[in-house]
Order: C-alpha cells, then structure tokens, then sequence
C-alpha cells in the first residue's frame, strides 16, 4: 500500500503547484462547499492511481485542490464506503494519500441520523467521540513508515478545533451541538430497537461513515476535526422510513450555515 499511496500522490503533485496543508471531506449533500473553493484543479477519481470511485448519489467523485480562505486544500467531494463493498483499506486510502501531499489537519463532514432528543433536523453538530462499530482500518500487518502499530485515539477530535470552531459558530450567529457519533457499515438504515439501544449506549447521531477515516487519520498523526449535519431525527413509534433523498434534502437546508461555518473556521486557523 505505502507504494500505491506515493503513486497516487505523486501523481497529484504533477497535476498542482499548491502544497495543501488542510484536507476536506465532503459527506453526503455537501459538496457544494467546494464551490467556495478557488479551485486549481479538479481531478477525477478514476484519473488517480489506485483511487476507488464514489458509487452513491449526492458524491460527485473528484479531488478539488485550490485554497479556500487562504489556505491551501485538497477536498474530496464524494468518499468512499465500506457498504459499496471497497475494502477498509480502500475506504481510508485518499486519507493516506493526504497526509502524503502534505495535509497536517483533516475536516471531515457527514450527514447523520440524530438520535439524541434534542437535536432537531438541520442542526450541526460537532463530533466530540464515536462508537465504532464497523471493522478497524487497522487490522492487518501494520506499515511503521503510515504509523505506529497501536495509536491512541480517545482524544482523536481536536479540543482545541472544537472550541474554535464553537466560537467561531458564535461570532456567526449558528448554533452548534456537540456529541458523538455512532458508525455503522449500512446500508440498511437502522431499526427503531437499534436506534434505542444506540441512545442508550451513548451516541447523539448515527452513520455510516467517518470513523474509519478518522482512525486512519489518527494513525498517520493528523489533528482532526469533524462534524455533522442532522438529516433526521428519530422518533419511537414513528412509522415514516428514511430515505437517502430525504436525507440529501435535509441536508441542502443547512448548507450555507455549513458552508459559512467551515470558511470562518478556515480562516481563523
């Protein structure tokens, strides 16, 4: 793999002259934050060596690098997911290729089904821990030149990001939660006895994604910082079923507070 990854970045590195410190990843609904971004190149996923490519809808499936509120970025607008049957290994490549280019601090954004109460659809929140239970990136033979055999990740979610990114909410005028995630392989969304026993277990918003990103991320020695937009919110004994096109709507509603919340932080860094 460490040679696949050198490719694929090497290749990359033909195709730009920026030197991206900061690494996006754009969640389901969200990529049109990478309209904010002053674009140098956008590549293709199936141009990039050994890259898998986005299957689901709302992903477009290119690497947009350019700089967005003066910082150089590279954004991956559609990931990968281990339910479209690509390997741990394949899901969390782009985020090695990442930390490869250069890329010291990882933002990684999803859409999520909230659990917690509390929260209501559209909100943000931001990821203070998860639960994972899908397998670990991990597992396998361990390459000491990607990171060490066993990375601690209690405090994989930047303190610091989140009180920034609190204050930066503020100073804008959005309203940010903060919880954790619960991650799931999917596809299938959950039943309301999974929801429940999920609530109990801890989590504030479940999904299928991000966590093994942010394991990887945490093994390659990035500072990470996440966050969610609530696509829905469970209710007991509500009949209606999730769809992925209500969540993609969900999501379009807060966009602009996402798009203006993600440039500030940016700018603030």
């Amino acid at each position: 793999m460490y040679d696949h990854i050198l490719e694929a970045a090497s290749y990359i590195g033909t195709k730009i002259t920026i030197k991206p410190t900061i690494g996006i990843i754009l969640g389901s609904g969200l990529g049109s934050l990478s309209q904010s971004i002053e674009v140098e190149r956008a590549i293709p996923y199936g141009e990039i060596p050994y890259f898998p490519l986005s299957t689901v809808k709302g992903h477009k499936g290119q690497l947009v690098c350019g700089t967005l509120s003066n910082k150089a970025v590279v954004a991956m607008q559609g990931r990968f997911h281990y339910y479209e049957g690509y390997t741990m290994e394949e899901v969390t490549f782009a985020v090695r290729v990442m930390k490869a280019l250069g890329v010291t601090t990882l933002l990684v954004t999803n859409a999520a089904g909230g659990i917690n109460p509390a929260f209501e659809e559209g909100d943000i929140m931001l990821i203070k821990d998860h639960i994972n239970l899908m397998p670990n990136p991990l597992i396998g033979k361990n390459d000491d030149r990607l990171g060490e055999r066993f990375p601690a990740i209690s405090k994989v979610y930047d303190k610091g990001l989140r009180t920034l990114a609190q204050e930066v909410a503020r100073q804008n005028g959005i309203t940010v939660k903060e919880g954790v995630y619960l991650g799931l392989t999917g596809p299938s969304f959950e039943t309301d006895a999974e929801y429940a026993f999920f609530r109990l277990a801890g989590a504030d918003c479940v999904g299928m994604s991000t966590v093994p990103e942010v394991i990887v991320a945490a093994h390659a020695g990035l500072k990470v910082f996440a966050m969610s937009v609530i696509s829905n919110v469970f209710k007991p004994n509500h009949q209606t079923e999730s769809s992925h096109e209500e969540v993609l709507a969900a999501v379009a509603k807060s966009s602009l507070s996402m798009e203006i919340l993600v440039k500030a932080f940016l700018s603030s860094l």
